[in-house]
């Protein structure tokens, strides 16, 4: 269901964007039983609003020493009080829970340029639980779920207990961007603990391929936009806005000249295909 990937720290994230939101709705092989929301749509000044705590992983392994996750059995008579002595599978359940409120606007100035923003706050909170499903092997009558005390979580290889985590992140609607241009962690008086990442590069630009040999021009264009092959070949032509829609398409050998007669001003993307693999070139409309 998601229609955006994200690579974090070699992670794959998948996102779910529609015209009210962004979702997390999975990571890696992950599917998430309820999606997170990652950021409420569209965004406005002193919009305050927040997520109920949804379960969002509820899974059971069973108790094995060459899996990603397994304990001693020592740990039964432990949680048990020496009722059980056996663990046999393990629970691990997560909540998310998630605020969000735009507290600020004004001009935010980056490697990249000055661009208009709002200043969100976002306060998020993952709780972890743990349970261990274990065996009475003497009478089997207090075999069952057992919760792990908070002073045992740190012997699972895996976030647990209740995290919480705070940032400030400044979104801007620019064309050019659109996109988080800043974002600070912070502690919970909203001090920067140190992390703070900003854009440096569009994340819309393009990698182009250099072996097609093309001349685009005029660019900014207004009127027209001319495009010559050097090497005489024979291509496919498709103009789309930044979302994706198609204004243009067209087929040529050589040459040709679009008509931008009819092309709103903005931002859109060129695409020319051809035996030897495609050139994706950023257009700008005045």
């Amino acid at each position: 269901t998601s229609n955006i990937c994200a690579l974090d720290d070699g992670e794959s994230l998948y996102f779910r964007k529609s015209s009210t939101s962004i979702e997390l709705v999975g990571i890696d092989e992950q599917t998430l039983i309820n999606p997170i929301l990652a950021l409420p749509l569209p965004l406005t000044y002193l919009m305050d609003t927040s997520t109920a705590p949804l379960p969002i992983i509820d899974e059971s392994f069973v108790n094995d020493p060459f899996s990603f996750i397994s304990v001693d059995d020592s740990l039964a008579p432990l949680i048990t009080s020496g009722s059980a002595h056996k663990v046999d599978s393990i629970r691990v359940q997560a909540l998310s829970q998630s605020s969000y409120n735009v507290d600020g606007y004004g001009d935010v100035i980056i490697p990249m340029g000055t661009f208009p923003s709002l200043r969100l706050s976002v306060t998020s909170t993952n709780t972890t639980d743990v349970y261990l499903h274990c065996i009475d092997t003497l009478s089997g009558v207090n075999s069952g779920w057992y919760a792990v005390p908070p002073q045992l979580l740190q012997a699972f290889p895996l976030p647990t207990g209740t995290e919480i985590d705070y940032f400030y992140q400044w979104w801007s609607n620019d064309p050019a961007v659109k996109f988080a241009l800043v974002n600070i962690d912070v502690d919970a008086n909203g001090y920067n603990e140190g992390q703070i990442q900003f854009l440096t590069t569009n994340t819309a630009s393009i990698q182009e391929n250099n072996n097609l040999q093309f001349s685009i021009f005029p660019i900014p264009a207004t009127y027209s936009l001319n495009i010559v092959s050097q090497k005489h070949v024979n291509a496919d032509l498709t103009l789309k806005d930044i979302n994706g829609r198609l204004i243009l398409e067209n087929q040529f050998n050589t040459s040709t000249s679009l008509c931008l007669n009819d092309v709103a001003k903005g931002i859109y993307y060129l695409s020319l295909k051809t035996e030897d693999g495609e050139l994706i070139k950023k257009v700008i409309v005045e």
